[in-house]
């Protein structure tokens, strides 16, 4: 529990020496300052009668109002949809450093002199950039979601249940950035590869047509692989919009309602972190 603590106030002094803290959260706040005063909503006995989005009226598209209850759950399932796409590589780009800043000359052995054991230490510091990358996700969330109940008052749980699917999913990015981290010692690798991960799950969404395209079957075969180890970016995204919507989606979007997504991009994680963890301890320094 020390080496916990001791790492979570490293990361944290680092990130504010840095100016990745207040960044961090400046955009955050200011995404949250841009949602707040950019809908100005008209409700007449628990339906919306007109809205405005920007100063400029919203079309109704024939109708002469929408209940407000479904209205919360199109606003929400649109912006968890939106965070989900955006604020991972935001998360990364604030949490990549943390492995290869501590790998550095000097600030390595300074680190590895304390009676630490290695993979303690790449854990712990693993831990802390979760902690950094969560708070910012619970107060993005948060402060969205009150919001929303002071313009609506409609409040949803199930808002934060898309905050947890999201911070999950960082979670899983940042194991494979740790990974990357520890294999080059280079912040800018840790982002472009993680990245690319990133945005290589949502091809895969149709790896059976890829696989039945090519002309053999290895290709095929590393198709299937890929789909199967790579975090499953289009169906967690699929699930994390139809679970705050509460509305069916497309066969495709709606396959990560089911365990499997969850479950592989969840070993994936885990077997990022433990390939780390061997070869930090078998790193030379």
């Amino acid at each position: 529990m020390k080496v916990l603590v001791a790492n979570i106030e490293d990361v944290m002094r680092e990130a504010a020496a840095r100016w990745t803290l207040l960044a961090y959260f400046t955009i955050s706040t200011l995404f949250i300052l841009i949602f707040a005063f950019a809908v100005n909503l008209d409700i007449v006995e628990g339906s919306l009668a007109g809205a405005k989005l920007f100063g400029n009226d919203v079309q109704m598209h024939g109708q002469s109002s929408i209940s407000i209850d479904a209205l919360v759950g199109y606003v929400e399932s649109g912006l968890v949809g939106f965070l989900f796409l955006f604020w991972p590589f935001i998360a990364i780009f604030a949490t990549a450093h943390l492995v290869p800043r501590m790998m550095e000359k000097g600030t390595v052995d300074l680190y590895l002199s304390r009676p630490v054991g290695r993979v303690k230490l790449l854990l712990s510091r693993y831990l802390a950039g979760l902690l950094l990358a969560g708070s910012n996700i619970a107060y993005l969330i948060g402060a969205m979601w009150l919001i929303v109940v002071w313009k609506t008052h409609v409040a949803h749980p199930r808002f934060f249940v898309g905050a947890l699917i999201i911070f999950f999913f960082v979670a899983s990015l940042m194991a494979f950035a740790f990974l990357i981290g520890v294999v080059t010692s280079s912040t800018a690798v840790s982002i472009m590869m993680t990245y690319f991960l990133f945005l290589l799950g949502y091809p895969l969404v149709a790896h059976d047509r890829f696989a039945a395209a090519v002309n053999a079957e290895w290709k095929a075969a590393i198709i299937q692989g890929l789909y199967w180890i790579v975090p499953k970016s289009s169906e967690i995204l699929g699930a994390v919009v139809a679970i705050v919507s509460e509305k069916n989606l497309p066969r495709q979007l709606s396959a990560g309602l089911t365990p499997a997504p969850f479950l592989s991009t969840a070993i994936f994680a885990i077997a990022c972190l433990m390939l780390a963890s061997w070869l930090f301890q078998r790193k030379e320094f």
